[in-house]
Formats: structure tokens, C-alpha cells, sequence
């Protein structure tokens, strides 16, 4: 092997394959806390999306007033962690996508559960997945998680990102489920 050929090889080797995923489920600060530490999981980033309200803030997402969901958007290794387990083994666990734009102490539309797929591909694999959940019957209501298409993502105030990181006594009402 010649030395151009290792250097070539170790270009492809250290080349990594990602994907994004965004993901609703209440109180982005508990979404963000458990799906950070799943193996394949990369990076985390909490925001506002599906909504009508161009660059929306913290304030403007409350009492439904920008129709944003407070959203998770995770950048994970697929040959780690598929898009259907990530949904499957920990979104569909870590809280109860059976209430209706509620989570815990949080009500209102921007605490909805929802996902919001980035490709078609994910589309078939969140209706699949939501469908075999919803069968499973693990859960004794309806599962009220929408399916919404992609839209602009908002990242979220400096001071949401990693909040129960920085935070660890904060509020949260997520907790992974069997």
C-alpha cells in the first residue's frame, strides 16, 4: 500500500455519517436531558418548530400563542442508532404521548407530542412505529403523537440549551418508562 492509499483510507475511515431527527415531547428540558446520553446520539439541540411565528421566543411559544412545539432536534450516528429505534426505545418511552398537548404540570400546544420528520424515508418509519406502538397496548388511551412535516427550526435562548445539565435540581416530569 502506497502512503497516498492510507491517507485516502483514513479520510474514509474517519468519515461519519449522520442524521437529524426532531422530536416534541413536552418540556423540551427533560427531552433534551434523557435523549443526550443515548448511545449514537451525538449532539442535542433544543428549539421551537411547527408553528406559524418567525423567529419565535421562549415567551412567544407559551399559551399557544406561535403554534411552535418546544422541540429536541438530535444529530445521531445511524450505523449506532436507527431513526426507528431512536423513536421505538426511548422518544415513545420517555414520556406519555397519550396526552393531548400536555406533559406533566405543562399544558398547551407547545408541549405537544409530535414528530416532525426530516425525509420521507422518516415519514414511513414514524407512521410504522407510531402504529406499532399505538397496537402494542402498552398504553390504555390513544396515542396522540402527531406527525407534522418539517419546518423551520428555531433554536431555543442560550439558556435552555443543556438546561438540566446546568441546572440538575430543575423541573422535569420525563423519566423513561417500560
Amino acid at each position: 500500500m502506497t502512503h497516498h492509499d492510507e491517507g485516502a483510507r483514513s479520510v474514509v475511515a474517519s468519515a461519519q455519517r449522520t442524521e437529524v431527527a426532531v422530536v416534541a415531547g413536552g418540556c423540551f428540558w427533560g427531552v433534551e436531558d434523557i435523549l443526550r446520553d443515548v448511545p449514537g446520539v451525538l449532539d442535542t439541540e433544543v428549539g421551537y418548530t411547527g408553528g406559524w411565528l418567525d423567529n419565535p421566543t421562549y415567551h412567544d411559544t407559551h399559551d399557544s400563542k406561535s403554534g411552535h412545539a418546544e422541540a429536541v432536534r438530535v444529530t445521531f450516528d445511524p450505523s449506532i442508532l436507527s431513526y426507528e429505534d431512536l423513536l421505538e426505545r426511548w422518544f415513545f418511552k420517555l414520556h406519555d404521548p397519550t396526552t393531548l398537548n400536555r406533559q406533566g404540570n405543562d399544558v398547551g400546544t407547545q408541549y405537544r407530542s409530535a414528530i416532525f420528520p426530516q425525509t420521507p424515508e422518516q415519514k414511513v418509519t414514524a407512521e410504522r412505529v407510531k402504529a406499532r406502538v399505538a397496537a402494542s397496548g402498552k398504553w390504555k388511551r390513544p396515542i396522540t403523537t402527531s406527525i407534522e412535516p418539517a419546518s423551520t427550526w428555531y433554536d431555543a435562548e442560550k439558556y435552555h440549551q443543556d438546561y438540566l445539565r446546568k441546572n440538575p435540581g430543575g423541573y422535569t416530569c420525563h423519566f423513561m418508562r417500560d
